[in-house]
């Protein structure tokens, strides 16, 4: 099992196509409802899957966190998904999938892994608020298959931030203000509560405005308005707009094509571009360098996100 991520060379590809690849999973049929639901994860942020090791347990541990094991010398927590999402289930995990993002290794208890499924994210939507609600903000998105079974994405930024403790408040201590921030503005896209949070907090410490939305879509879709206006008025878009920070993961229109886009359009193909993920493999850098992205700034560091918007701020001022 260890080997089903086969090619990442191939995987790299799907850059700039607006598709990604999710990993199906099962956290094990639900005592109350009687459903075995699917979830899915990026198979970018998995590193392998394997039958369950022994795990150690340690005292007063977070709610989730079963303890953690020895992997080729690398000491992984473990979190137990049921626990998790306080998922009944007579099903005990014997899947453990070995997840990285955010720099951070950590593995994923689940009770079985389905296959890997190729989506466009055009077919991956957001889920509806009582579902979203219900499951605690742990599903971002919710695509159909092609056999019509509903497979829900996880947000894997707030399993982090319950679990690891990463979405931590001194973070954002020793951001300073950008003098007269006021005038400049960020435009930002992401479709992670605790992602949104945390940079409306960063950009709230710069002192800069800020308009967020859900999804690349939606980003297009102001800056082309924004464009075309500030086009009509003989003016650049960079007297409204000084900087796009996108997720790469979204709905519909994904931050590798957003940031195609943008460097495809004469009107803002100079507008700086920061991908901000929690894919932070070299891989992926390399992957958002190739559609033109100017910066790669890993999620749930808010000094570098700042220092790195700053830098586009005070440099193009």
């Amino acid at each position: 099992m260890a080997t089903f991520i086969d090619s990442i060379d191939e995987r790299t590809k799907l850059a700039g196509t607006n598709h990604l690849e999710v990993l199906l999973f099962s956290m094990g049929t639900n005592d109350d409802t009687g459903r075995n639901e699917l979830f899915g994860i990026n198979v970018f942020k998995v590193r392998e899957v394997l039958n369950v090791p022994e795990i150690t347990s340690a005292p007063e541990m977070p709610d989730g966190i079963e303890g953690f094991v020895s992997l080729r010398g690398d000491m992984v927590p473990i979190i137990n998904l049921q626990k998790f999402c306080k998922l009944k289930s007579q099903e005990t995990p014997k899947i453990l999938m070995i997840t990285e993002y955010n720099t951070h290794v950590q593995g994923f208890l689940v009770t079985s892994v389905d296959t890997i499924q190729r989506l466009s994210w055009q077919q991956v939507k957001e889920p509806p608020p009582l579902i979203s609600k219900r499951l605690g903000g742990l599903v971002t998105a919710v695509a159909e298959l092609q056999d019509n079974r509903l497979v829900m994405i996880m947000d894997v930024e707030k399993v982090l931030a319950d679990t690891g403790d990463f979405y931590d408040e001194n973070a954002f201590e020793g951001i300073e203000k950008i003098e007269n921030g006021k005038k400049y503005k960020v435009l930002y896209a992401d479709d992670s509560n605790v992602a949104r949070k945390q940079i409306t907090q960063t950009l709230d410490k710069l002192g800069v405005s800020h308009t967020g939305v859900i999804n690349g879509a939606l980003a297009w879709k102001a800056l082309d308005k924004l464009a075309t206006q500030c086009e009509q008025e003989k003016r650049d878009i960079t007297t409204e707009i000084q900087v796009v920070l996108t997720d790469v993961e979204m709905p519909e229109m994904d931050g590798y094509v957003l940031t195609q886009k943008i460097k495809a359009d004469p009107r803002m193909a100079h507008l700086p571009v920061i991908m901000h993920s929690s894919l932070t493999a070299v891989a992926n850098q390399a992957m958002g360098r190739g559609v033109g992205s100017d910066a790669y700034v890993s999620k749930f560091q808010p000094r570098e996100l700042a220092a790195t918007i700053r830098g586009f701020i005070e440099n193009h001022h």
